[in-house]
Parts: C-alpha cells; sequence; structure tokens
C-alpha cells in the first residue's frame, strides 16, 4: 500500500509559461477541465488552476499506470476531486487524492485506504492589512483555547503563524471528509506538543482515528495533512469510496503507513509525465 502515500509539491513561481505554452499545457487535460481553468482572470490563478489539475492527472497515472486520457476525474457536490475507476488494485482499496494551493505552492497527497485532506498557506495578509485585525476576522472559528495560543503567539509574524496552523489543520480535516464548508470549524478544536503529537476534538470529543501533520514548504509556506477514517466521509463523498468500513487491523495497518515528506516537482516534469 506504501506506493499509495505520496505527497508532492510544485511551486509555481518557477514557472512563467508564454500565452502558447500556457495553451499547449491546457491541451494535455480533457476538455471539460478547461473553463474550470479559464474562468479565472488574473494569471496567476490559472496557473494555480492548471497545475492542480495536471497534479492530479499526473499522480493518478504514476500511482495507478492508467494512461493519461484513460483517467477520469470527478467532483462531489461538495467540490471533493475523486477518481472514477471500478478497476482499483486490491494494495489501493480505497485510493483518494486532494489537493490545495495558495501563494507559490500547489500540492497534491494521496493515501491508499484512509481519507485524506490538506491545506497550504503562505504567511501572509491582504495588502496594507494589519496582521492583528486580520487575524480577528477569524476568531469565530476557533475555541477558547486555540484563540488564547494564537494571540499569545508573540510577534504580529507569530501569531500569524499560529493562527496559519491552526487553520490549515481545520482546512485539512474538513476537505478530508468531503464537507468544503467552513461553518462548524469553531466545533473541531486541535490540541498539539509543539506541533507533534497532533489531536483533533469535534464536538468535545477526541477521534482516536485520526493523524495530523504539520510541515513547512519554505518561502513562508506551510502545509497540514489530514488522514482518517472512511466512515466519517459525507454521504455524497462516501458513495464515490469503495469501502467505508474496516475491521480494526487492515484500518490501523493503513493508519499508520508512514507520512512521507514532500516532493518537489516541477512543471516541465509533469508535462514529462503525461506523455509517458
Amino acid at each position: 500500500m506504501e506506493r499509495g502515500v505520496q505527497r508532492w509539491a510544485v511551486d509555481i513561481s518557477q514557472w512563467n509559461p508564454s500565452p502558447l505554452e500556457f495553451s499547449s499545457v491546457l491541451t494535455l487535460l480533457p476538455r471539460h477541465e478547461h473553463s474550470s481553468i479559464l474562468r479565472f482572470f488574473k494569471m496567476e490563478d490559472r496557473k494555480r488552476a492548471l497545475v492542480s489539475r495536471l497534479l492530479q492527472y499526473a499522480l493518478v497515472h504514476y500511482i495507478l499506470k492508467i494512461p493519461f486520457n484513460e483517467i477520469i476525474i470527478k467532483r462531489t457536490l461538495e467540490g471533493k476531486p475523486y477518481l472514477e475507476c471500478d478497476k482499483l488494485a486490491s494494495e489501493f482499496p480505497n485510493f483518494n487524492f486532494n489537493v490545495s494551493h495558495h501563494g507559490d505552492f500547489v500540492v497534491i497527497a494521496s493515501e491508499p485506504l484512509c481519507l485524506v485532506g490538506l491545506d497550504v498557506v503562505s504567511y501572509t495578509t491582504p495588502q496594507n492589512e494589519d496582521t492583528i485585525e486580520f487575524v480577528k476576522n477569524f476568531s469565530s472559528y476557533f475555541s477558547s483555547l486555540e484563540w488564547k495560543n494564537i494571540v499569545n503567539a508573540g510577534s504580529s509574524f507569530s501569531v500569524l503563524v499560529e493562527f496559519y496552523r491552526y487553520w490549515s489543520l481545520k482546512e485539512a480535516y474538513v476537505k478530508a471528509i468531503g464537507s468544503g464548508m467552513a461553518s462548524g470549524l469553531e466545533q473541531v478544536e486541535f490540541l498539539h506538543i509543539e506541533w507533534n503529537d497532533i489531536q483533533v476534538k469535534v464536538g468535545g470529543e477526541i477521534l482516536k482515528e485520526w493523524r495530523f501533520w504539520i510541515s513547512e514548504l519554505g518561502n513562508g509556506h506551510c502545509v497540514a495533512v489530514a488522514k482518517g477514517h472512511p466512515r466519517f466521509a459525507t454521504e455524497s463523498y462516501q458513495m464515490t469510496l469503495r469501502r467505508s468500513e474496516f475491521d480494526s487491523n487492515e484500518y490501523h495497518a493503513g493508519l499508520l503507513l508512514p507520512n512521507v515528506s514532500f516532493e518537489a516537482k516541477t512543471v516541465e516534469q509533469l508535462i514529462s509525465m503525461s506523455m509517458e
């Protein structure tokens, strides 16, 4: 199953395509994906959307050996991408993936059995906005303990880092279950020891069937990864999974698979993979 555990990151600040090159890369993707990329006005947003889609197809091709032009990726009602495939190998009983982009990075993570969600953030604030005032806009989404840790983190930058770490964990959890909604985030509380041994409490109850990690990507970015039991998936997302029930031994074999480090990829590498 370990091959199904992948973590890839693309620094899009290193890719500055000409309009012709951008259009050429776009043609590597199915036509139905094009409108969701071209709907963005700014080139930076188009780049993020294009690389996000390209990462999904490249990762599926790499792990499952499905030809690029035969890969079918759809989305749930909540917008979570999933692979439509009736021929998954038994070693990947619930192959699923999740993508995120913010700032300079587009990232993807996959798991063979557990749900996976991730969220990348850039330690920045909107232009000309005070850090503390910016963070206060989101105070209602945090528990009293989380908010205390955020505002008491130290300098303005430390407050921003603490805020984004908690925020990315909450987003990773919500994306893992396929919810796609920010409402109720105040009920999702994270406990940690120096950002290790991270646990989640939902509605006051610690969920033992989940694991979380925070990683620094460099250039002022961090990424949170969440993995947990398929039974927590939303109804629409659960319908896309092959299985939602596992015996204890089988599930923990998936839960305890090593969380690999993020591997840097370039757009050129993804293009090359599409042609294999």
